[in-house]
């Protein structure tokens, strides 16, 4: 199985930093953010990884990480020239992918502390043409992407709400997808939101529909270091999860 890390987008909330740079290699503890995710991946079994990143920081992605020899794993990368979306984005690796194999997508700032083998194990055995995402319970669900469970099949989930005024259970869906190469022809059926984007949750909410998204539970830390706040709590819960 093949993963995809995103890493692109402007990181407008963590300005004037990621004026410099990228914020997927802003520190967390003494490694860029990035590394993280890549060292997740390698554990889940995962060491053919594509990496999909903006122009601004291009040359020092592949400065520091190379070929991914350093970190047990075969790195490949491409650019997405706009900030077209995370979906916009996904589908840069279209041709990553071999036709109709499983793989998984992780968003660069998002950190797990879970071993994620048993959720990849578990989405294997998944059926073709059907999806997997994670879920982790959480104080605030209004600011996050929230499922809502199937009510006849709890262990589905229905649609998933961006950011809704009442949620529908305190749950957030993190930045950990998993698909097979049946995405690629969703991406290419939704059309843009208000903001001029291709979104995520509308390519989650296609197989919602359809009765095909299954989830898993995190069961420890979970965090989007997308703030100054989640970038210093993230440094503090991963020091020491790499040597």
């Amino acid at each position: 199985m093949r993963g995809i890390i995103l890493a692109g987008g402007t990181g407008t909330r963590l300005y004037p930093l990621t004026r410099l740079i990228n914020k997927h290699l802003l520190p967390v503890g003494k490694y860029p953010m990035i590394v993280y995710g890549i060292d997740r991946l390698r554990q889940a079994g995962i060491k053919e990884i594509l990496i999909v990143m903006g122009k601004q920081s291009a040359g020092l992605y592949t400065e520091f990480l190379g070929s991914g020899q350093d970190f047990g794993v075969q790195l490949t990368y491409r650019i997405q020239e706009s900030a077209g979306g995370i979906a916009e984005a996904l589908d840069r690796g279209r041709s990553f992918i071999m036709k109709d194999e499983k793989f998984v997508v992780l968003l660069g700032d998002n950190l797990f502390m879970d071993d994620l083998s048993t959720y990849v194990n578990k989405f294997a055995q998944q059926p073709a043409g059907t999806a997997r995402v994670l879920l982790k319970q959480v104080q605030d669900a209004r600011r996050y992407g929230v499922p809502v469970f199937d009510r006849a099949r709890p262990e589905l989930i229905s649609r998933i709400e961006e950011k809704p005024a009442k949620p529908k259970s305190s749950y957030s869906v993190t930045g950990f997808y998993m698909y097979d190469t049946s995405v690629f022809d969703i991406i290419s059926g939704i059309r843009p939101s208000d903001r001029g984007e291709l979104e995520i949750t509308d390519v989650n909410n296609v197989y919602a529909a359809d009765g095909r998204l299954e989830y898993d539970i995190l069961q420890h830390w979970w965090g989007d270091a997308g703030t100054f706040e989640s970038l210093q709590e993230a440094g503090k819960k991963m020091k020491g999860i790499l040597p």
